[in-house]
This record gives C-alpha cells, structure tokens and sequence, in this order.
C-alpha cells in the first residue's frame, strides 16, 4: 500500500513532534502532556492541532468534521490547504526560532484517513500534503494505538463527521498507520494506547530526551 519512506524531516533550530493515532487514542492528553514538561524545562512550547491550528484552521475543522457531506477527494484537498497555511504561517517560524512544536494530528492522518480508510491512493495523498508542506516532516511521531471499540467508548455520545463512520472505516485507518510506522521505524514512536496516561507519558519524555540529545551531539 504504502511506498518508501521520505525526506527531509523538519528543519531549523526546533523540535517538531507529531501525535498520530485514531479518535479516542489519547493523542490530545499526551501532547498537553508533553507540552507541560518541555515548558518546564524553561524552552518555548507551541501546541497545536489539524484542522485547527490557525484561524483558517478552525473554518476547515468546522466544515470537515461538523459541516453536511463531503466528498473524499474534496476532503483531502481540505485538509491539505489547511495544511499547507498551517506549516507556513504557524509550524516553520516557530521551528526557525528554536521553539519545539506539538501537533495533534499531521500528515500522517491524511494518509490514515483520506488514503486508506477512504481507499483513495496512499501515495498521491502523501504526496499532496509533503506539496503543500514542502516535505516538512516531523523529527518524531507519536503513534498511539487503540482498538477502534476502546476509542469510541472513550468518546462517549458525542462524534463529529468523521469519528460517525463505521467500524470497518476506523479498522483501515488503524492498519494505516500501523503500516506507516512500519515503513519508517526510525521516526516512530509506537505506544499502546489502552495503557495508563501517566506510563504513556514516561515512555514519549524518554524518546523526547533521547533525540533531543541526538540532535544537539
């Protein structure tokens, strides 16, 4: 399904991190998480979301997720501009200025998402959102893994466009990203979502220390 992995990763003087997995997994609380204890440290954090990151952000959330019926290739195309006004207005200047940057979500969920869930091609939606992006990837991407059961039951009664659709949807997009950590180990963090959230959090500090003094050696 899915090609070689691709470069380049982020660039400038930050750290990007990318929380991927499916609705329910956890992924919010673990940047939050995260985001408190790189403050902590004493360097500037950005936490941030897609859709909804920016002011135009917020418009794409409300018509994908809460709007009537669209269409998957319209969808992707959505996402992909929110995207690309993401990474340029808001991602990039805080890279530049050293700033480490937690995203809820990134192109990896277009992939899960668009590609296969919606059964449009994996490859031309990776290669649509690293357009828009201008292949900025993150240094590391958290993978929270829930069973798609344990992420509704997480989410109570409420559900927005997407998180509606039916099992066999967020089965693909579980096995999407599963197959992109695959295809790219080095840039993955995998983590069962079901475990505690102050253990989850143990293990993503651990990874974020180790390349953090990666890339200052």
């Amino acid at each position: 399904m899915l090609s070689a992995p691709v470069t380049p990763h982020a660039v400038g003087a930050g750290v990007f991190v990318a929380f991927e997995g499916g609705d329910g997994a956890g992924k919010s609380t673990q940047a939050r998480l995260l985001g408190d204890w790189v403050g902590e440290q004493g360097r500037e954090v950005v936490l941030t979301r897609e859709p909804g990151g920016t002011e135009l952000g917020r418009t794409v959330r409300d018509v994908v997720l809460h709007g009537d019926h669209v269409t998957p290739r319209a969808e992707a195309l959505l996402f992909a501009a929110d995207r690309a006004h993401h990474v340029a207005s808001l991602v990039r200047p805080a890279l530049d200025r050293g700033a480490v940057v937690l995203t809820d979500r990134y192109v990896d969920s277009s992939i899960a998402y668009q590609g296969a869930a919606r059964e449009l091609a994996c490859a031309e939606i990776r290669d649509l959102s690293l357009w828009a992006t201008q292949g900025l990837l993150p240094h590391l991407t958290v993978l929270l893994d829930v069973a798609p059961k344990q992420g509704r039951a997480r989410r109570g009664d409420v559900h927005d466009r997407l998180e509606r659709e039916g099992e066999d949807f967020h089965d693909r997009v579980r096995r999407g990203f599963l197959d992109l950590a695959a295809a790219d180990p080095s840039r993955y963090l995998v983590l069962d979502g079901d475990k505690p959230p102050e253990e989850l959090h143990e293990a993503v500090v651990d990874r974020f220390r180790r390349l953090d003094q990666a890339r200052a050696s």
